[in-house]
Order: structure tokens, then sequence, then C-alpha cells
């Protein structure tokens, strides 16, 4: 163990500390003061103690670095834990979720409101969503996710275009997902809409919003929901405390009792890549190895977030950041702010998809062949 000390000026407005944030990670279980404004990246510490608080809301805390194999090369990276249940009350802890998801003006309904994991079996919304969970966290095996990559991968099933793929989303409803109960071409087109909103001369990045669950096509081809929808997460490792239900779902997966894979590196090493990691079976790495098939033009960060959007244990909660390279690091800044596109779009708004048609089909015909082979 390494240790430094810092004086914070001023704990519950962080402006000038945020100028000197250096490093990313956020591994949970996260306890943020009040009125903390989260950037990426994050630069965090340790705060133990009330002696820790000093007159005039000066606090000096100790920082310890943490092992080195939980640091992504060349980076130095560090833990909050406020584990003072005083010292918590005094500075007002609330959820990390709330800040490392800055509400947008956009976005239909309060922030706290978006992916609402509770449990509630009089909720059928709530009930579905947990059995998708169930069933996808007992049966994604090391195993099961090259069985499905062997068959999908051979991109033998159909040949579409990309607007007649989102079509077919007309008549799917993702049964991971707690936020909406609408077909999935909406969502399609509210993402792509708000990204361009907001980015209105990266076309690219447009065409991301608009195709990046197109994977879910899986499911009209036998595929079942929990292999199609839902978070994503490495298999082949211990299993990261910030996974939807991880607590409870995960007791009938095999590999739990693997010891191959039931260490926190398993199959792979430190900081090896997240390209050279395997995921949980779903339409995030099914669409990615789509496009690359396919010979699509979309730049390197489209393909980042099209593949790693429902890492949502990686990308929002800090999980499985001693898998990461440096790569990884560079695109995540690209995946948290797509993340809140795909997140807070999702709202009670129906563009008005014939009219957008056009448009999206010339970003279609820049990027991508006419006949995709799925």
């Amino acid at each position: 163990m390494m240790e430094e000390s810092i004086d914070i000026l001023n704990i519950l407005n962080f402006a000038v500390f945020e100028t000197a944030l250096t490093s990313f990670r956020i591994p949970p279980p996260l306890l943020y003061p009040k009125g903390f404004k989260s950037i990426a990246p994050i630069f965090v510490f340790n705060a133990t103690s009330q002696e820790d608080i000093l007159k005039d809301g000066m606090i000096t805390c100790r920082i310890t670095f943490e092992s080195e194999e939980s640091i992504p090369a060349g980076r130095k990276a560090f833990c909050l834990i406020i584990n003072d249940h005083e010292l918590q009350t005094k500075l007002g802890v609330i959820d990390p979720s709330e800040l490392l998801r800055p509400e947008p003006s956009f976005a239909s309904k309060p922030v706290g409101q978006f992916r609402d994991f509770s449990i509630d079996p009089n909720d059928p919304i709530k009930e579905r969503v947990r059995l998708t969970y169930v069933k996808m966290h007992t049966n994604q095996t090391v195993d099961f996710v090259n069985k499905r990559k062997e068959h999908w991968l051979k991109f033998d099933k159909f040949e579409s275009t990309i607007m007649e793929a989102l079509v077919k989303l007309n008549d799917l409803v993702d049964e991971s997902d707690p936020d909406v109960d609408m077909p999935n071409i909406i969502h399609a087109f509210q993402t792509a809409e708000r990204i361009r909103a907001e980015y209105p001369d990266l076309d690219w990045f447009h065409l991301t919003g608009l195709i990046h669950d197109l994977g879910k096509v899986m499911a009209f081809y036998d595929e079942p929901q929990w292999a199609v929808v839902g978070d994503t997460f490495p298999v082949g490792c211990d299993w990261g405390d910030s996974i939807v239900y991880r607590d409870t779902t995960f007791k009938n997966n095999p590999d739990g009792k693997n010891p191959k894979y039931n260490t926190k590196f398993g199959m792979y090493t430190k900081n090896c890549g997240l390209k050279n990691v395997t995921m949980s079976w779903g339409h995030d790495e099914y669409m990615y190895r789509v496009l690359k098939h396919n010979k699509s033009t979309l730049p390197k960060e489209a393909l980042y977030m099209i593949r790693y959007h429902s890492f949502y244990p990686w990308h929002s909660s800090g999980d499985y950041m001693y898998l990461c390279d440096d790569e990884d690091m560079e695109m995540l800044k690209w995946i948290l702010t797509f993340n809140k596109f795909d997140l807070y779009s999702k709202c009670e708004v129906v563009p008005d998809i014939e009219a957008l048609m056009p448009y999206y089909q010339s970003l279609v015909d820049k990027y991508l062949p006419r006949i995709i082979k799925w």
C-alpha cells in the first residue's frame, strides 16, 4: 500500500478539487458527499472518521492506493470509502448513480426513476424484468457464449436493409427494460434524434443512436430474450458487485463453481483489454460483429459504443477496470456520452418516424452497404 495526504477545500463544493482530477475508477459501493458533481475522469478519496472534518468546511483525507492489480496500466486509481456512519450523516451521503448519470434537460422523469430494478412481485413489468435476469444470470456461461457465437457469427440467418431490420423492431418489447413498454423502433429514433440535437455535425453519431439496438433482431430467430437484451457482463471471471440482482440470480450458474472462472481475473490477465474479454451474449456483441462483417465505415468510437453500451457494470459503476487497457479508458468517455441519450431518451414522446426516414436513410447509404447479412 502507498499513501499520500491531500487537503480538500470546501467539502460541499468540489469546484477546486475537480480541476485536479486525473484518474477514473468507480468501484461500488460508492458514497459521495451531497453537492459533488461527477465528471470523468474521477479522483476519489478515503475519509474514515469525524476527526477528518476540520473547521470551516475543510477536510484532510488520506488517499490510499489500491493494489497494483486494480490500477489500469499507466494510471493511478483511487477508491472513495466513507465508512463512518456519523461522518456519512454529516456530509449528507446520496446514491452515486444520481451523479454518474447527471440529469439531462431532456429527461422525461427524474433520474432516480430510470433503471429501477427494485423487486415487486405485484408489478408485472418489474417481475418480467427480474425473471429475465434470473434466466440470463443462470445460463450465460463461457460455454453458452461460445456456442452462440458459433451459431450467429456465420451471418447466414437472413439478409435485409437496415430500415427493414428497424421495422422488425416494431414487434419487439424489451423484457429486460424497466423504463419503457413500447416497441424498440421508437426508442431507436428517440435516441438518434436526441444525439442529433446536441451533436448536429456528427452524422455518424446520429446513425449510431439509430442502429445501436438492431442486434435485438436475434429475438425473431428463436433466441430467447435473456440472450438478446439486458445489461452485459464478462463471462469467465468473477461477477462484478454492481451487476443487477447480483446477490440472488447467479447461484445456479455453473461457472461459479469452476475454479478456472470464479476468481477475480478468471481466464483473463491484468489490463488485457476488453477486446480480449468474452462478454455475455447479447445484441451489443452481435451488432458489433454484424457491422464488422459487413464492412461498415463507422468510426471506432461508434463501434465501441455499440459493443459496450449495455455493459453498465463497467461504464456506469466502475467494475472490471482491472481488465481495461488504455484504449478502453480512452473510449469510455464516448460510451458515457452515448449512455445519457440511450437511457434518458426513453419517454412517451413518439417521434415522427416517417418524416425522419429520408435523413437517416442517407446516413445508412453513407456508412453501410445496402444489404446487410445477419
